[in-house]
């Protein structure tokens, strides 16, 4: 009985994807067919990592439409080994959760297969749908996908954002929508490659320009030019400019008088305001204009702003703005958009002062503070004047000269405090004097007081507690025993990259893992490659690693800077390239192999590896500039005890220019360098703005018997020479038995301050 069912039901299947509109059609079926939002699903990135693997945990995808959110679900359910289920928030309700839920644990207890839940439209459940689903996704019963055009922090039930990734998809770049373009006009089964179709460039131009990123918007407007347009006698339909107007008219603007872009393009017209620019603020009304915005909202807020933004500094701002929304209240549209234009402008070019935020600092101490009484002569005088004297002593201003006197209005406990602070500006900029001039003067006639001011500051993507909790404690121990200096360099390295959550990072030289740790918190979302020099250090990198998720791993490689390349194709990611390459003394190898080209040889390679708008930030110590061991002791004293006076005259100086020489040796490539030469070499691998700073650091050093033997014995051979074989250059064997005895004698078991030299580079 179900075998017919069955087949007609593949056929009507069938014959559904035959007559689907283009764009359903040439939905990309896997990862490498689709286009766009590289910053999630790019080479390297988490989020590909994760599919490719078939290891997804929850996820909301959020976006505009035609960015992608539904095809990167569906891609899932054709790549996944796990039970997929889709349902759409907007015709589903409790019973298709429960019976999605009831499938899942049927699936696991019985095949031990996980399922995941599609829920298109997610923000559309009420709470208690969202309520009936979070259980089985904290449990790990389903894994959810949800599919959202809203900001998923206002409109997804909190618990549920905890508990999953954020990934933000970003309207699609034009070069974007020329691919999906010609890829539709290409195929042959799903798009219109099996006929004879041309579009004309400006044509094609037009499509993409006007759908405004949204993918869906050109594929139907080339599906609309397509299906009208008849062949020619040759059989070619030509599809002009013409026939592409007529496809799409109008620009799709992204709007939603309740959703995210409705509040940030309102955030966009009054910063631009607020920044005095009038060819900004016209342009983000003419957003909300053109998208259908109600005029009114625009003139309250533009009312609101005159008097925040605009205030005193020229009190006739909320008088134009008020006449104006009323001339718009008469004429209507299209009319008054002169009256939304006027009052644009009048508030864009006027004078700023924000001085009424006075109000909120008071508002504040009321709150905050415990309540005063009203000062007795500022007492209603009519009812209790007699019983109470309250009125005593309260002095008419009107009395006196120019309508004023110094007398207390403040409370006790508040006298001297000072809320408003007067604009230099405008009006303001005109009764400023004399109101600090008046100010003063009370405050002179309490005999206390001091001015106060105050301030206020304001601050987006996200992964929940739910999801990171374990992932950033564990992060915490590992990077907890970097000293308070390494922890400078490593923020200082890190955040002058501006890493953001999807981007990919390169560690040149992961050693204990110091920047790799931080770099793999900040970029949750990305991924981390690690360059390890030694066997030992990739292999601790490894066993530290093994405690995170696998997806959530750093990629640990193990060889020198020159076999990176390899490296990373050995691996499968030669095509990888990094938002920000980071390292410390990463550079250290190629200056060992060789001088100055070397170096160059590297920072090209490195160079190399960066995406474009990608960032470089090394830190490399300076060995040239490194502390000096003369300047440790007192050479007053040297060689008294072994040299005859004679022969003690001039050693302090012999020794000096012995310890200089050894920093200015032309063919050691691990001191015949300085800062300018690293920035030459980065300016050589056709880098822009590139910058070398220098931080100079002093640290407490231990000198031990067992340092100063290996400063004083002998290096192996092929090793580099140590610091006695060097001076033995320009001292003789009693010398240098000198230096050695002196050095023992003052130094041994002493904490010295160590100078240290760290060039910090930052190249774009």
């Amino acid at each position: 009985m179900n075998k017919p069912t069955d087949l007609f039901d593949a056929r009507r299947e069938a014959l559904t994807e035959k007559e689907a509109p283009l764009a359903a059609r040439m939905r990309p079926r896997t990862l490498d067919e689709f286009v766009g939002q590289e910053h999630i699903v790019g080479p390297g990135r988490l989020l590909r990592r994760a599919i490719q693997a078939d290891q997804l945990s929850s996820v909301i995808f959020y976006g505009p439409p035609g960015t992608g959110k539904t095809t990167l679900a569906r891609i899932i359910a054709n790549t996944t080994r796990a039970h997929f289920i889709a349902i759409n928030a907007v015709l589903a309700g409790v019973a298709a959760i429960r019976d999605a839920v009831a499938t899942a644990q049927e699936r696991l207890g019985q095949f031990g297969q996980r399922t995941i839940l599609f829920v298109d439209e997610v923000h559309r459940f009420n709470k208690a749908q969202q309520d009936a689903l979070l259980p089985w996704v904290e449990n790990g019963t389903v894994i959810l996908i949800g599919a959202t055009t809203e900001n998923p922090y206002f409109e997804v039930n909190k618990a549920l954002v905890s508990r999953s990734r954020i990934f933000q998809l970003k309207p699609l770049t034009e070069p974007d929508l020329y691919a999906i373009a010609r890829q539709a006009l290409t195929e042959p089964t799903r798009g219109y490659g099996r006929l004879n179709v041309i579009v004309d460039d400006n044509a094609l131009a037009h499509l993409v320009d006007v759908a405004n990123g949204d993918a869906r918007g050109v594929l139907n407007a080339l599906e609309l030019a397509v299906e009208t347009t008849p062949p020619g006698p040759d059989g070619v339909i030509h599809v002009g400019l013409v026939v592409a107007e007529e496809s799409i008219q109008r620009r799709a603007v992204l709007y939603d008088k309740e959703g995210d872009v409705h509040y940030d393009t309102i955030s966009a017209f009054i910063k631009s305001l607020r920044g005095s620019d009038p060819d900004a603020a016209l342009y983000w009304m003419a957003r909300m204009v053109y998208a259908g915005e109600d005029p009114r909202f625009i003139f309250r807020r533009m009312l609101i702003f005159a008097g925040e933004d605009v205030g005193l500094a020229d009190p006739n701002a909320i008088r134009v703005v008020t006449a104006c929304a009323q001339a718009f209240e008469y004429v209507g549209l299209p009319e008054g958009r002169f009256h939304l234009a006027e009052a644009t402008l009048y508030l864009a070019t006027a004078p700023k002062s924000n001085s009424t935020l006075a109000f909120f600092d008071a508002l504040s101490a009321v709150e905050r503070e415990r309540e005063t009484e009203v000062p007795n002569q500022l007492r209603d005088d009519n009812r209790d004047k007699e019983g109470f004297g309250h009125g005593e002593g309260y002095l008419y201003p009107h009395a006196y000269r120019d309508h004023w006197v110094a007398q207390q209005y403040l409370p006790d406990s508040l006298q001297g405090r000072v809320f408003y602070q007067p604009g230099g500006i405008g009006y303001e900029a005109r009764i400023r004097g004399e109101v600090e001039r008046r100010r003063e003067a009370q405050l002179a006639a309490m005999l206390e007081g001091d001015a106060e001011g105050f301030g206020a500051v304001e601050i987006l993507t996200f992964t929940g507690a739910a999801v990171s909790g374990d992932r950033d404690r564990w992060l915490q121990r590992a990077v907890s025993g970097a000293g308070e200096r390494l922890s400078e360099l490593r923020d200082r390295v890190l955040d002058a990259v501006r890493l953001q959550r999807h981007h990919l990072v390169l560690d040149l030289n992961a050693g204990s893992g110091l920047l790799t740790w931080e770099a793999l918190r900040r970029v949750p979302e990305g991924g981390v490659w690690s360059l390890a020099f030694t066997g030992p250090e990739a292999a601790a990198l490894r066993e530290s690693a093994a405690r995170l998720p696998e997806l959530e791993r750093p990629a640990i490689l193990q060889g020198t800077l020159v076999e990176l390349p390899e490296l990373l194709a050995f691996r499968g990611n030669a095509e990888v390239r990094f938002d920000a390459v980071v390292g410390r003394g990463a550079l250290g190898s190629a200056r060992r192999s060789g001088a100055m080209p070397e170096m160059i040889t590297a920072a090209r390679l490195i160079a190399g590896l960066l995406r474009d708008g990608g960032a470089i930030s090394l830190a490399e110590p300076v060995p040239r500039h490194t502390q000096r061991l003369y300047a440790l002791v007192d050479l007053s004293s040297l060689g008294q005890e072994l040299l005859a006076p004679a022969r003690q005259r001039g050693l302090a100086e012999k020794l000096q220019a012995a310890e200089e020489a050894i920093y200015a040796t032309p063919d050691d490539p691990l001191v015949n360098w300085a800062e300018s030469d690293l920035r030459a070499a980065f300016v050589a691998a056709d880098l822009a703005h590139v910058t070398v700073e220098s931080q100079t650091t002093q640290t407490e050093a231990r000198i031990t018997p067992a340092l100063l033997t290996r400063w004083f014995t002998p290096a192996a051979p092929g090793d580099r020479p140590s610091y006695s074989q060097r001076l033995a250059e320009s001292l003789n064997a009693d010398e240098l038995a000198a230096v050695e005895s002196l050095y023992r004698n003052t130094l041994t078991g002493r904490t010295v301050s160590w100078r240290t030299v760290t060039a910090y580079l930052l190249a774009r």
